[in-house]
């Protein structure tokens, strides 16, 4: 079935990699992960991804605690470059060619970000993982995703996350919150649904770019999402 979005840029949770741990690595959760990944290169699509560093360190947390807010949002970008390796190794042992850039320079570990270098991984079919946000501290690993779909001229936004969607409330707490099939860049700003932070949502709506929040949990649901199933919630 031809995809309706054949070029994605994937965003995951740090958290997401840790399981039901917490904290730092779950590799079945993570082989799980790369096995939908993987599914969806098969299918043609072009699958370029950010990761967050939330299993690791978080630099807006520890900057409350009292840390220097730049110098604890380099950690957070270091953080993002440690999942980034873990996850290239999963998907490579589970044999797709991945390739990680980073926007701070550490060249013997990964390659520089270089948008037409990027690009063409893409084209040759190699995943790629952008690491390290968006070099600069301030910004959220949720910018950085919506920064580096723009640049690589992405359909699509996946949001992979553990609700199976965008609801009016936090439905783990609130059992009556309302759960949106569609809805709009407008009312996710106004209604302040945390959906991504308001830097990412702005550039998203300025730029025409999609976005489908969706539950990485349930199997082949990136694959539904990807060829235009009515999955998740779709924020346009």
């Amino acid at each position: 079935m031809a995809l309706k979005y054949p070029r994605v840029l994937l965003k995951l949770s740090g958290e997401a990699l840790a399981g039901d741990k917490g904290f730092g690595f779950d590799f079945d959760t993570i082989r799980d992960f790369a096995r939908q990944v993987k599914a969806i290169a098969e299918q043609g699509a072009q699958i370029g991804m950010v990761i967050g560093g939330g299993n690791i360190v978080r630099g807006s947390q520890i900057s409350k605690m009292g840390m220097d807010r730049v110098s604890a949002d380099y950690m957070g970008m270091l953080g993002t470059v440690i999942n980034a390796l873990a996850f290239q190794d999963v998907l490579e042992r589970e044999g797709l060619d991945t390739r990680v850039m980073t926007a701070i320079r550490m060249e013997e570990i990964a390659e520089p970000y270089i948008r037409r270098r990027a690009i063409r991984h893409l084209e040759k079919g190699r995943a790629v993982i952008f690491a390290a946000g968006t070099g600069n501290p301030y910004f959220s690993t949720d910018t950085a995703a919506v920064l580096r779909a723009i640049q690589m001229k992405a359909d699509v936004i996946i949001k992979a996350t553990s609700v199976d969607g965008v609801y009016s409330a936090d439905p783990k707490k609130e059992p009556t919150a309302k759960k949106y099939d569609r809805i709009s860049y407008k009312d996710v700003m106004t209604e302040e649904l945390r959906v991504m932070d308001q830097t990412a949502i702005t550039l998203c709506r300025e730029n025409n770019l999609p976005l489908i929040v969706l539950n990485i949990h349930t199997p082949g649901i990136v694959s539904a999402a990807l060829r235009g199933e009515p999955v998740g919630t779709l924020v346009s």
